[in-house]
């Protein structure tokens, strides 16, 4: 599913909501994903090519996310809160039988003695009946204090920086163990530390992504390591400092540091404008990794609101054609980015080197069709390097409904790759339960 791209300040303070709630507040979702395409054999862990429907050309996945959080202290100073998340992730026995590939990278097969699925390494061996493990682990478990306007949390959560982010896309998360502060006592303005220690997601930072994203499209993104384990991040850890302030109403500006240790420095500086139904945005990031090469890339987004109706928007991207930091999340490896050429599936094009890159978004409520949300999406990403194209046209359809508390999506995806294989379309189903 797509990338969702929330709010900075919101997913900082992601579980500080709680400190408003009395005693214990328990959540979750159920859900169950599913794609086909036909793609050719090879591509996106795709055992068979017997077109859409077939089982080895088809994924499924089922996973249950369960989340509590409770007041441990409240006074006239100080609020401590905190919270938990327990994530299963199953097949339900569908391997082999409706389906030949997973969603989660989190599985492991009991031929593989633990190896999990990700970097695109395949689900497990077509045809030989290789079962697929459950996998289950703690996603969250975090304690959080308040005094004043001044918040800090510990331990296990999600991040949502512009370099450093939990993925929701798939039907698994990676989540971080990191110490955040965020304080709002300047006015209109809210200032972010955080250190992150380590993480569960299948990181390659400064790395190429293409190995990894050459291989999703059927799951097997790698964004969370087998069993859901976590390990160091980069090598000693990880600095993020931000700022993000709101004093000229029509504009929010933002700028981030962040520092690998013994690995890469980034920035990140961003301005979103919005008067009246016009929106505009401006992004830039640059990066280093060790002695190596700077890079640079820069996006930008002009679009339109008309009013239970649609909203339009169109964007551009340039990167650098030096370096390997265009932008893409550090803390998985599937090359997804918050840029705002972003494509719909197929991350990690628009934030390669020497790439330049176009997106067209159109989103419609249900108010306007009566029928349900309906989106359309365009990314073009077109690379220009000695080592031949990468390029991608990708135009994905959607529509969204929700029947009380169950949400359902389905897309269409048409991709094109241009000379690395023949275009082909991908068809999913997303079935959410929340509670």
């Amino acid at each position: 599913m797509k990338l969702t791209k929330m709010s900075l300040v919101a997913a900082v303070l992601i579980g500080s909501s709680a400190f408003a709630i009395d005693n214990v507040k328990v959540s979750g979702d159920a859900d169950v994903f599913y794609a086909t395409s036909n793609a050719k054999v090879g591509y996106a862990g795709i055992s068979g090519n017997d077109g859409l429907f077939s089982k080895d050309s088809s994924a499924a996945d089922a996973g249950l996310n369960f989340n509590i959080t409770a007041d441990l202290a409240k006074n006239d100073l100080v609020t401590v809160s905190a919270g938990a998340g327990y994530t299963v992730l199953t097949t339900l026995g569908l391997e082999n039988n409706l389906v030949s590939n997973v969603w989660g990278s989190a599985h492991t097969a009991e031929a593989s003695k633990g190896a999990n699925f990700a970097n695109g390494a395949g689900p497990f061996p077509a045809g030989t009946g290789a079962k697929v493990k459950p996998a289950s682990w703690l996603n969250e478990a975090w304690v959080a204090a308040t005094a004043g306007k001044t918040t800090v949390k510990l331990g296990r959560m999600e991040l949502d920086t512009p370099l450093v982010f939990t993925e929701k896309w798939s039907i698994e998360k990676n989540t971080f163990e990191a110490a955040v502060v965020v304080n709002q006592d300047l006015p209109d303005t809210t200032l972010v530390a955080a250190y992150v220690g380590a993480g569960n997601g299948n990181e390659t930072f400064g790395q190429d992504k293409r190995s990894n994203v050459e291989k999703l499209g059927l799951a097997n993104g790698a964004v969370v390591n087998g069993n859901g384990d976590f390990s160091t991040f980069g090598t000693n850890g990880a600095y993020a400092v931000g700022v993000i302030n709101n004093s000229y109403k029509p504009l929010t500006a933002q700028a981030w540091y962040f520092q690998l240790q013994s690995l890469a420095t980034a920035y990140w500086l961003q301005g979103d404008v919005k008067v009246d139904n016009i929106l505009a945005g401006l992004q830039y990031t640059s990066g280093k990794v060790g002695d190596g090469d700077s890079s640079g890339t820069y996006a930008l987004m002009v679009g339109y609101e008309m009013k239970d109706l649609a909203t339009i928007k169109a964007a551009f991207s340039q990167t650098s054609d030096k370096g390997v930091l265009h932008g893409a999340n550090s803390a998985t490896g599937t090359g997804a980015s918050k840029l705002y050429t972003e494509a719909w599936w197929n991350y990690g094009y628009v934030a390669q080197a020497d790439t330049t890159a176009y997106n067209v978004t159109i989103e419609s409520p249900e108010k306007a069709s009566g029928i349900a949300d309906l989106g359309f999406y365009w990314t073009y990403a077109n690379q220009d390097q000695d080592t031949g194209p990468r390029d991608l046209n990708e135009i994905t359809l959607t529509a969204s409904k929700s029947f009380g508390p169950l949400d359902a999506t389905v897309a269409y995806i048409y991709t094109d790759l241009g000379k690395v294989m023949d275009s082909y379309s991908t068809l999913q189903a997303y079935l959410t339960l929340n509670f």
